[in-house]
């Protein structure tokens, strides 16, 4: 899948959690939505509050109302992806366990799709 057509895709199917996803798809996503979230934060860093003499940063206004955006479209895409490589989007709840919940489902994200229909329907590919 083009780097086009993933993010097409990406938009088209908002919160559609049913189906497949494939591994272009799901990475060129991915560097879509990175890609965007560091640009905005160059563009509009947002301000720095000074707290008992401790600074913090907060983002910007356009960065909160990005990352609400694509907030449901992400979570759709990434369980179609664990739909693709058999597993059940509930898999997502892993990274929950500190460390360990996050490598998990790092490396369900990088496998290869499973080859032929599954419970979740038919290859992508």
């Amino acid at each position: 899948m083009s780097f086009g057509a993933a993010i097409g895709s990406f938009f088209s199917k908002y919160a559609t959690f049913s189906g497949r996803a494939r591994r272009s798809e799901f990475w060129y996503a991915v560097l879509f939505t990175t890609l965007v979230s560091i640009a905005i934060g160059i563009v509009w860093p947002g301000t720095t509050v000074v707290v008992d003499g401790m600074s913090f940063q907060q983002s910007s206004l356009l960065s909160n109302l990005w990352q609400l955006a694509i907030f449901v479209p992400s979570l759709a895409l990434t369980w179609r992806r664990l739909h693709d490589v058999g597993r059940k989007g509930t898999y997502y709840l892993f990274i929950l366990i500190p460390i360990v919940g996050w490598i998990m489902l790092f490396i369900q994200l990088v496998k290869d799709s499973q080859l032929g229909a599954n419970a979740f329907g038919e290859p992508v590919k």
